[in-house]
């Protein structure tokens, strides 16, 4: 019996970074700051891709007694990126790290 190998290829490794905020611009402009940071390092980046934004609702009575009827609602929205950087080197993981963004951007790093 002649043996087979197969061809398995090589893990690449990928940085994925996830931004959420209240306020697009916001988002708009710390994506925009996080790809200048990383194309400065000289590596490849591919987004942002915009998620769908994810909004909660939230109905409340206007009066405590008696207008049960009559009510307002209010929604929250949060809006969401996703930057990927295929083979991230040290160079962009310390310039990520070292990056002052905005009060109100969340920012998850997954490798």
């Amino acid at each position: 019996m002649a043996q087979r190998t197969k061809n398995v290829p090589e893990t690449q490794q990928r940085l994925r970074i996830r931004i959420s905020a209240y306020d697009h611009k916001v988002i708009d402009t710390s994506s925009r700051q996080i790809i200048e940071a990383i194309l400065r390092q000289g590596a490849e980046v591919v987004g942002p891709v915009p998620l769908p934004a994810e909004i909660k609702k939230y109905t409340v009575n206007r009066s405590p007694f008696v207008h049960k009827d009559s009510r307002e609602q209010f929604e929250m929205r949060i809006h969401k990126r996703i930057i990927d950087i295929p083979n991230p080197n040290q160079k962009v993981i310390d310039a990520l790290s070292n990056l002052n963004l905005p009060a109100g951007v969340d920012i998850e790093i997954k490798m």
